[in-house]
């Protein structure tokens, strides 16, 4: 864990072959990182790489989605192995891989490739990704109740955490009772950062009101809300980490959010940034300050529900967009 005193841990937002076999184990035996996320977007950049092409070219002919899984589940391994220590030690250790982007309103095929997944990397610290909808609730609950780790991702609004909270109560309930006395399957709920910024910063300015800082307090928010349920099997991960040109430093969002019994995944550039100098914990904005935050920017007549429908339907789009151009590139 990144910092023990406080319960922060990174996890690194990057999976590629070469990677996990040189850099990956280096961060994690230095103990600057203890778990790691992918999705779709991820794996379609990992592919244009000479080492998948090559793999591609040396399979037998399948259909595009098996020899998807195959290489994809293959890292999956890798990384689950480079990082089990951390999980036997109770540190984390988790690496996670998402379900196909265009099942996210089915929850009966979502929970039926999340149980496949599981089912073939056949690792304890794998955790299933599932885009919080509503049928992605259920997939959730479901899964949790099976055993199954859970990464809830794509969470931009407070409704859309509590619908996650209730799903992990539910199949954490369901699973206790089937199996007292043994460990909880593990959840985390990913909440998305900088797209807020990248999205309303220019009317936040034309309003004389504070950029890069609504992303953070919609963050902050939805923390309080997951510490104050207080599910001991669940903690809040921040994601969407990374900054897109020069104006803020790399490390920005990992800095601002680096909260006590919370999670930050981020692309290799901005950990390497933020490992540069020491940084200490923060302290989360009040629910007060939060609450009075969002009065000024409705006040500014900013829509804030309309951008948690948009974040939410670009980010779905984009992540079946890239799974389909993996789809193609794999034809």
């Amino acid at each position: 864990m990144y910092n023990n005193d406080v319960k922060f841990s990174l996890w690194c937002d990057f999976i590629q072959r070469d990677f996990l076999d040189g850099e990956f184990k280096e961060l994690v035996n230095d103990k600057i990182i203890n778990g790691a996320t992918s999705n779709p977007a991820i794996f379609k950049s990992a592919f244009g790489t000479e080492i998948y092409k090559t793999a591609v070219k040396n399979s037998d002919k399948r259909h595009p989605k098996t020899l998807y899984e195959i290489l994809a589940t293959q890292d999956i391994k890798i990384a689950a192995t480079r990082l089990i220590k951390n999980y036997a030690n109770d540190d984390d250790g988790f690496v996670s891989i998402e379900v196909d982007p265009t099942l996210s309103n089915d929850t009966e095929a979502t929970i039926a490739e999340g149980v496949r997944l599981y089912n073939s990397i056949k690792m304890p610290n794998v955790m299933i990704k599932i885009p919080a909808t509503k049928a992605g609730f259920d997939a959730m609950s479901e899964l949790i109740s099976q055993g199954i780790n859970i990464n809830a991702t794509l969470i931009f609004s407070p409704e859309q955490a509590k619908g996650c909270l209730d799903a992990f109560k539910k199949g954490s309930e369901i699973y206790a009772k089937r199996y007292p006395n043994t460990p909880l399957p593990k959840g985390v709920i990913s909440i998305f950062v900088s797209r807020f910024d990248r999205l309303l910063d220019a009317k936040m300015a034309s309003k004389n009101l504070p950029t890069a800082q609504i992303g953070i307090m919609n963050a902050t928010k939805i923390y309080h809300i997951i510490q104050d349920q207080n599910l001991p099997n669940v903690r809040a991960l921040f994601a969407s980490t990374g900054v897109k040109g020069d104006e803020l430093r790399a490390d920005y969002y990992v800095r601002e959010l680096m909260f006590a019994n919370s999670i930050n995944t981020a692309p290799l550039d901005t950990i390497k940034a933020f490992i540069k100098e020491k940084t200490q914990p923060k302290t989360p904005s009040s629910k007060e300050n939060i609450n009075a935050f969002f009065q000024v920017v409705k006040n500014a007549q900013i829509d804030i529900e309309a951008a948690y429908k948009e974040l939410l339907s670009d980010g779905l789009r984009a992540f079946e967009i890239a799974f389909d151009d993996i789809m193609r590139n794999l034809s």
